[in-house]
């Protein structure tokens, strides 16, 4: 995991623990957090690569339309991120 990665990652759970168990973020949300102005288009990528790993450990859920996504599958069009069942604040 990269510096930036764990950025991202740690904002993901900002954002996610500061809302209530069952609300969504939109990963465009941490970008622009994270990174200036027009900046935060160009980390899209980054962000749903993140989401996919936290995903994957089940940390998170990636969803579409309230459909839950599979990490390990092409993901493409607007996505929310959710907390999943390993989902801790602590972490």
């Amino acid at each position: 995991m990269t510096h930036d990665d764990a950025r991202i990652e740690a904002e993901i759970r900002t954002l996610l623990g500061a809302r209530a168990p069952d609300a969504s973020i939109c990963p465009s949300d941490v970008a622009r957090r994270l990174y200036p102005e027009d900046a935060w288009r160009g980390a899209m990528p980054d962000m749903r690569r993140v989401a996919c790993v936290l995903a994957g450990e089940g940390v998170i859920r990636i969803t579409q339309s309230d459909v839950v996504l599979d990490p390990e599958a092409p993901i493409s069009g607007p996505i929310r991120l959710r907390r999943g069942p390993r989902w801790s604040n602590d972490a």
